[in-house]
C-alpha cells in the first residue's frame, strides 16, 4: 500500500504548491484564505488536471493559483445554473406524473401504492417494490408540513403531494415504470422524443442533479448511462468514433441536449446565454488552459452556440 499522505498546516500547503509543485502565488495571505475555505483536496484534487502537462505530474510553467481558483469558482457557478433548471425539470415531471396517473386510478393513496396500477412484469416488479417503498416512505413522513396537513385533515395523501417530496431518481424510476400510456401521455408534453428517449434523459439528469446538489466537480463529469442519439447530434456535425457519438452523449453537453428538449424555449435560451458568459469569463482569467481545452473537457463541440440554430426534427 500507498503511503498515507501527512498534515501539513495551510501554510505548508502553500509551501509546497509554490516551491515543490512551482505554482505561481501572487498574495500568500489569500492563498491560505481560500485553502481554508475550500480545502486543498476539494481544489487541487479536483481542478489540477487541466494545468498539468499531459502525461506529467508535472504543471504547465507559470500556472498559477488564481487560475485554478478561476476554474474552481467556475464550476461553482455551473452547478448553481445547471441545477436551477434540472430542479424545473424535476418538478414538471413530477408534476406530470401525477396529473396523468390521478387522471387514470383516482386521487386515493391506496391507487398508487397497488403495484397493479404500474407495468407490473416480472423485470419491473423488484423496481416497483423498491417505489413503493419509497413512496410510503414520502407519505410517512413527519418532514413536511404538506405532508402532514393532508395525512391529518383527510387521511389521505394525493400523488401531487408525494411527487413533491420525492427525489429525482425516484421521479425517473416511477417513470420507468408506468403503464404504456401513461408514459406516452407525458411524453407528448414534449416536442420530438419518445418513450425510451425520455427514460434516457431523466437517467442521466438525475446524475447531474446528484452531482449539483451534493457539490461534486461538474464541469468534467462523466455518467455510466448515455442518452440515445438524437436529431441534434447528427445537425451539429458531432464527430463519431466508429458509429458511437464522441461528446454529448454522456458529458455536460448530454444534459445541454436534454434541456433542449425538456425545458420551454424561452427558458433554453435564457439557460445558454447565462452559460455562455460564464463560459467567457473564465476563458478571461485563464491563460494556461484554452478555450477548445475547456469545452472539450466540458464535452463540448467547437460549434455547441449552433444547438439553437437547429430545429429538434430529424
Amino acid at each position: 500500500m500507498a503511503v498515507s499522505k501527512q498534515f501539513l498546516t495551510f501554510t505548508q500547503q502553500i509551501d509546497y504548491l509554490r516551491n515543490e509543485k512551482g505554482i505561481t502565488i501572487a498574495n500568500k495571505q489569500s492563498a491560505e484564505d481560500v485553502l481554508q475555505r475550500i480545502g486543498y483536496f476539494a481544489l487541487m484534487g479536483g481542478y489540477k488536471e487541466l494545468f498539468r502537462i499531459p502525461f506529467s505530474k508535472k504543471y504547465k510553467p507559470g500556472t498559477s493559483f488564481d487560475e485554478i481558483v478561476a476554474l474552481y469558482q467556475f464550476d461553482a457557478e455551473l452547478r448553481e445554473l445547471f441545477l436551477k433548471y434540472l430542479l424545473q425539470i424535476e418538478r414538471h415531471i413530477g408534476n406530470l406524473i401525477a396529473y396523468h396517473f390521478v387522471e387514470a386510478h383516482g386521487i386515493s393513496q391506496t391507487e398508487y401504492m397497488n403495484p397493479c396500477n404500474y407495468n407490473n412484469t416480472s423485470r419491473n416488479k423488484k423496481i416497483i417494490a423498491g417505489l413503493i417503498r419509497k413512496l410510503h416512505g414520502a407519505i410517512t413522513t413527519t418532514d413536511y408540513t404538506h405532508v402532514n396537513y393532508y395525512r391529518t385533515k383527510y387521511g389521505n395523501i394525493p400523488l401531487w403531494i408525494t411527487t413533491s417530496v420525492l427525489t429525482f431518481g425516484s421521479l425517473s424510476k416511477m417513470y420507468n415504470v408506468l403503464e404504456q400510456s401513461l408514459r406516452s401521455k407525458i411524453c407528448r408534453h414534449f416536442s420530438n422524443i419518445n418513450q425510451r428517449q425520455l427514460e434516457r434523459f431523466l437517467s442521466v439528469l438525475t446524475k447531474y442533479r446528484n452531482v449539483c446538489a451534493h457539490g461534486d466537480r461538474l464541469f468534467s463529469y462523466r455518467t455510466v448511462d448515455q442518452i440515445l442519439d438524437t436529431p441534434l447530434h447528427a445537425k451539429l456535425n458531432i464527430p463519431q468514433q466508429g458509429n458511437q457519438y464522441i461528446c454529448g452523449k454522456q458529458d455536460l453537453f448530454a444534459v445541454v441536449i436534454a434541456f433542449r428538449y425538456l425545458l420551454p424555449k424561452e427558458d433554453f435560451l435564457k439557460f445558454k446565454r447565462k452559460l455562455t458568459i460564464e463560459i467567457s469569463r473564465v476563458n478571461k482569467k485563464l491563460i494556461h488552459i484554452t478555450e477548445n481545452e475547456l469545452l472539450e473537457h466540458m464535452g463540448f463541440p467547437k460549434n455547441w452556440m449552433n444547438i439553437t440554430r437547429y430545429t429538434l426534427t430529424p
